[in-house]
């Protein structure tokens, strides 16, 4: 990891988060954890209006998590985000869900660059920098 500073999201957990028993449902937490990627690319200056004008968008190429803990109706969450490791062409983030110092869910999701036709492009230098600099 990086010496990266790490993000942090309040999420609060509503009725439409939770399923028939009244715990977050499992695919809301790849919800709760892009939320925190915006955010913090938001919080770093990034643009990505610009960036989709200038021919870029970021997606999700790959991610592997683990689900360690339920979260329930009116939760006070908090999602964390911080940079593993920037290459050429790939931003790996690893986030946790957390319930005070309770781990829920952790991630680790690798990003790439791709242009409008959909194909992966490297990272440009400026955002890069961005990105090593948060």
């Amino acid at each position: 990891m990086t010496d990266s500073k790490i993000f942090k999201l309040p999420v609060r957990v509503y009725y439409e988060d939770t399923d028939m028993a009244g715990i977050v449902y499992y695919a809301n937490y790849l919800k709760f954890i892009e939320r925190g990627r915006s955010e913090w690319v938001r919080e770093i200056g990034m643009d990505q209006l610009k960036m989709k004008a200038d021919g870029i968008v970021f997606a999700v190429r790959r991610v592997e998590c683990d689900y360690l803990g339920s979260a329930k109706l009116d939760d006070l969450l908090t999602v964390e985000t911080v940079v593993a490791k920037v290459t050429p062409a790939r931003l790996m983030m690893e986030q946790w869900v957390k319930r005070g110092e309770a781990v829920l869910f952790q991630a680790m999701v690798t990003v790439v660059c791709m242009n409008e036709g959909g194909h992966p492009v490297r990272l440009p230098a400026d955002i890069r920098r961005m990105v090593q600099d948060s």
